[in-house]
């Protein structure tokens, strides 16, 4: 049997597989989320123990991450940007202990295996022989910048879930100062109430909660929470708490008016999105309706001019 076809059919079983589980692993968390409403509209408020995150728990993934902690220890990276590595994968969401490592790894096994697949792939296909020497190029090049996409775009999906949630934790907080709560505890019970509706939100607040409790420099702590998820509107954040800090200003006053800026803000982003619909529908009409238009309304009109030619 060719080598090519053998190496595409178990690429092929790898897809169906991997969508599967995709499949399957959405199908979960839906049945876990509705759960989890029945039991809050039941009245049953005990939270189930949340199982820590295993990063890279299986062994192909232990072994990559094995490789990758050891390039990022070995020197060859310096401290910056193994700091900008850690701090774009936080901001990405991913927050274990081997996700630097994972990370390199990922990338150094790509740029290996994904030159030596598409050579394989290409050696029982009939090629140019420039065309066959290019393409391993190709891929390995596709392979290195692969995983930076993917954390990339994981990033922006993080982030855009953050603000999502953040005029809501605002009010929260207003309501929370209001009723006597204090900073660190008002954070602690927002984080604690938010979780569900916006739970990357609340791992974020509750990352700063934790902060607060430990550090001695209480504006650092905080300006911590923008700088973590380089977000504008959780750098407005942090800056007005830090101001009311220094210059005693009222907490609950700037928090209300700071929310409503951040709703009106939101408002506005839909507002635009929602301008630009018209112009996006503009090259899938052309393409796609208009020719079934013309095909309708003059598709008689041809058929008869033939006829008549013919006759």
């Amino acid at each position: 049997m060719n080598p090519a076809n053998v190496l595409l059919a178990a690429l092929a079983s790898a897809l169906v597989a991997g969508g599967a589980a995709i499949l399957l692993l959405r199908r979960a968390r839906q049945e876990r989320l509705v759960h989890h409403r029945l039991r809050a509209i039941s009245g049953d408020r005990r939270r189930e123990p949340r199982a820590a995150p295993r990063s890279g728990s299986s062994f192909p993934l232990r072994v990559v991450a094995g490789i990758g902690t050891t390039i990022a220890r070995s020197g060859l990276l310096s401290n910056a940007t193994i700091g900008e590595l850690e701090q774009a994968l936080v901001a990405a969401g991913l927050q274990g202990r081997n996700g630097l490592g994972l990370f390199i790894g990922s990338k150094i096994m790509l740029l290996i295996w994904a030159p030596l697949g598409a050579w394989l792939v290409l050696r029982g296909l009939p090629v140019p022989a420039a065309l066959a020497r290019l393409l391993p190029l190709a891929a390995g090049a596709v392979g290195l910048l692969l995983p930076d996409t993917v954390v990339r775009r994981m990033r922006a999906r993080y982030l855009d879930r953050v603000e999502r949630g953040v005029p809501d934790a605002l009010d929260m907080l207003v309501i929370c100062t209001q009723a006597g709560l204090g900073l660190e505890a008002a954070m602690a019970r927002v984080a604690e109430e938010i979780g569900r509706a916006h739970p990357e939100l609340a791992a974020e607040l509750a990352q700063t909660t934790s902060e607060l409790r430990i550090a001695v420099d209480t504006p650092r702590a905080l300006a911590n929470l923008g700088h973590r998820t380089g977000l504008a509107s959780l750098k407005r954040v942090t800056a007005t708490l830090v101001q009311t800090l220094n210059f005693g200003t009222p907490l609950t006053a700037a928090l209300r008016v700071l929310a409503a800026e951040m709703r009106q803000h939101m408002l506005t982003r839909f507002e635009e999105r929602a301008a630009r619909l018209p112009v996006m529908l503009t090259l899938p009409m052309i393409l796609f309706i208009f020719p079934c238009l013309f095909i309708v309304i003059g598709g008689p009109a041809v058929i008869q001019l033939g006829r008549a030619f013919a006759r």
